[in-house]
């Protein structure tokens, strides 16, 4: 079934006083075609989408929330919700529907006695970060500081302290949830405790999320971290060090390797500046005094061309890969788990990653383990907790050739790394095959998730995400 099949094709007509009285109910306000900010309001960070909603209701609050779904239902408009607006797909935004935009709503508020706090959902994690670092906390958050959190969470949450601290889903205390039906709910392991578990991994399936509270751990606000670059042609005998590098990794230390074009940057030599290269980036968040001996590995590996490990502010951790990834860049992004690194996957990568079609596009290849893999199977949505490695092949270009060919590259190179792959998923990493969400949970999993698809959403007014259809047909599980 078509991710789009549960909503009715043609919106009904929506004249000027029912406007008029949306705009009443809001505390917030309306965008629409043609008005000052509507161009900007619909732009998201992926420049491969160019969507042009009906309505874009920038909310205040959670009665705002409610007002503007209850506006799309009764005029049968598609529903996107946009939180820091940087899905790959760019399910932040529709044609021709409403889109819930929380823009506005970025209030971040911390306990440092409780370690913990709560935030709306349009901040960024780098406003996270900027609020929780005063007091020396943080939780595992992503890897380019402009994503939301929101987003991130709902779908698992890979990030730099995942290994110690889990996944941003697993640091999840409690939500606010507006539901389809305009009803205001908690969900945490008091309250809800069905739709608490789906969230945790499910996506934006359920509801429309107003507020999260999370965890906080003791990091920063200085850490042992950084990166590593080495000439590409040193690419197949760094990617069998990392094999070896993560196996033995503590839990402290979360890694992956990026193939990448070397930026105009002053740390690195004017030579090199342009060409192909591959690093080795790693944030050890444990004792700081710690954190040199282990990366030591990496350092008898043999001198690298760039050297940037060292202590550093968490923030700058969190913020090093975004320049390579500017709001408005296209992005294209196929995806997948990988159990091991045999050597004839690292030579399938090296071969492909040596064929990028842009000199913007990167392939990172993402250690996980340690706490991720300590969650038990079933007590989040989030499934498949026994997987090594993500493997990225990220499609980025910014200027106006054609997309074809960026495209086919990562389709490419995914369909020859298949044979190594586990055949699973990480459902924020889908862009467009909305098909494969059955492969981002377990048959267990996955059928629970439909089942709390047609409790909550019956509808599905929520399908702009990595859609659970509640209509799928799910194996009977004892």
């Amino acid at each position: 079934m078509a991710m789009m099949d549960a909503v009715p094709p043609q919106p009904a007509a929506v004249d000027d006083a029912a406007v008029t009285r949306l705009r009443s109910d809001l505390r917030g306000m309306v965008i629409r075609p043609g008005e000052d900010g509507y161009d900007a309001a619909r732009a998201v960070w992926n420049g491969m989408i160019n969507r042009r909603p009906a309505f874009i209701v920038r909310c205040l609050g959670s009665a705002d929330v409610i007002a503007a779904l209850s506006f799309a239902r009764a005029y049968h408009l598609p529903v996107a919700v946009r939180g820091g607006g940087h899905s790959f797909p760019g399910y932040s935004v529709c044609d021709d529907g409403l889109v819930v935009d929380f823009s506005l709503m970025k209030g971040v508020w911390v306990d440092a006695d409780r370690k913990t706090v709560r935030t709306q959902p349009g901040v960024t994690w780098g406003l996270f970060d900027h609020e929780t670092q005063l007091f020396g906390l943080a939780t595992t958050g992503g890897l380019i500081s402009h994503t939301g959190i929101a987003g991130l969470t709902l779908g698992g949450g890979i990030g730099w302290l995942m290994r110690k601290h889990g996944l941003s889903c697993d640091n999840l205390l409690s939500v606010d949830v507006v539901t389809a039906d305009g009803q205001f709910i908690t969900a945490n392991h008091k309250h809800n405790e069905d739709l608490y578990w789906g969230v945790r991994g499910g996506g934006g399936n359920f509801g429309v999320v107003t507020s999260f509270e999370y965890q906080l751990h003791n990091v920063g606000p200085i850490i042992y971290g950084g990166a590593a670059l080495y000439r590409a042609e040193r690419a197949s005998e760094l990617l069998r060090f990392f094999r070896d590098f993560t196996a033995k990794a503590p839990d402290e230390l979360t890694s992956m390797v990026a193939f990448m074009t070397a930026p105009p940057a002053p740390f690195v030599p004017a030579e090199l500046q342009g060409k192909p290269m591959v690093a080795l980036a790693a944030c050890y968040c444990g004792d700081l005094a710690k954190g040199d001996d282990a990366l030591k590995p990496v350092r008898l590996f043999g001198p690298p061309d760039v050297n940037l490990f060292g202590p550093m502010p968490y923030v700058a951790m969190q913020s090093m890969f975004d320049a390579s990834a500017p709001p408005g860049i296209q992005c294209y992004l196929k995806s997948d788990f990988l159990n091991r690194l045999d050597d004839a996957a690292i030579d399938l990568i090296c071969e492909f990653a040596s064929r990028r079609t842009s000199p913007n596009s990167e392939v990172h290849v993402q250690h996980l383990g340690g706490a991720v893999s300590k969650v038990g199977e079933g007590k989040t949505a989030f499934g498949q907790r026994d997987a090594t490695y993500v493997l990225n092949w990220i499609s980025l270009w910014n200027d106006q050739s054609p997309p074809n060919g960026h495209i086919q590259w990562s389709r490419d190179a995914w369909n020859a790394l298949r044979p190594y792959a586990s055949g699973n998923v990480y459902s924020n990493f889908m862009q467009d095959d909305n098909e494969r969400t059955r492969a981002a949970y377990s048959d267990r999993t996955f059928a629970r998730l439909v089942d709390l698809k047609r409790k909550y959403d019956p509808e599905n007014m929520f399908c702009f995400n990595q859609n659970l259809v509640p209509e799928e047909e799910t194996v009977a599980v004892q």
